[in-house]
């Protein structure tokens, strides 16, 4: 049996399925259109907590690319004030040993010379922008010391901006890895 799909027999249409006539359900499809349009502002709005304008992401690439060289350069001269002015006050560090090592910790390090860097050449940079958070990872190779001995070597690290209501990027968090060799040991 064949059954027109528009029970008022005025479209064209055929289906081989019968179709019954949906009764007291006009309420719902008067409704349908104010859900349709609540669910599109739904997801416009929190596609825009992510989204940002084209713009905005290239000066806030450049804006981290300018803050990860004044870090780079902080490290490489010992320079306590500027490294203060890029680190958040609840700045957290994980060494490549595993130690947690707050924005104190990691000042008084490279107040005492406990931290010394000799070279530190940077490659391999991705930058990420979401919103207010940067999520910065390098390859670094690194000649120095540091309070649990030699360092020297090549790392991975990823690095994390928050900027704050003022527009001011800080650095909350870093964590690097040790990158060995095949069949080196730990």
């Amino acid at each position: 049996m064949i059954s027109r799909i528009d029970p008022a027999d005025v479209s064209p249409l055929l289906s081989l399925s019968p179709m019954r006539t949906l009764q007291g359900t006009s309420s719902v499809f008067k409704r349908w259109p104010v859900f349709v349009g609540l669910m599109v502002t739904v997801f416009a709005a929190t596609g825009s907590l992510w989204a940002m304008p084209r713009a905005e992401k290239h000066e806030g690439r450049h804006q981290i690319e300018r803050l990860e060289e004044a870090w780079r350069n902080a490290i490489l001269h010992g320079n306590i004030s500027a490294m203060d002015g890029l680190l958040a006050d609840d700045y957290m560090a994980i060494t490549p040993t595993g130690i947690l090592q707050s924005k104190e910790q990691a000042l008084a390090a490279l107040r005492s010379g406990a931290m010394k860097f000799s070279s530190l050449e940077v490659s391999d940079r991705k930058i990420r922008l979401y919103g207010t958070t940067a999520l910065v990872t390098s390859r670094a190779e690194v000649k120095g010391t540091g309070p649990e001995g030699d360092m020297s070597g090549a790392y991975r690290y990823t690095r994390v901006y928050v900027r704050d209501p003022h527009g001011v990027w800080k650095i909350v968090s870093f964590e690097a890895s040790r990158i060995r060799e095949p069949g080196e040991r730990r």
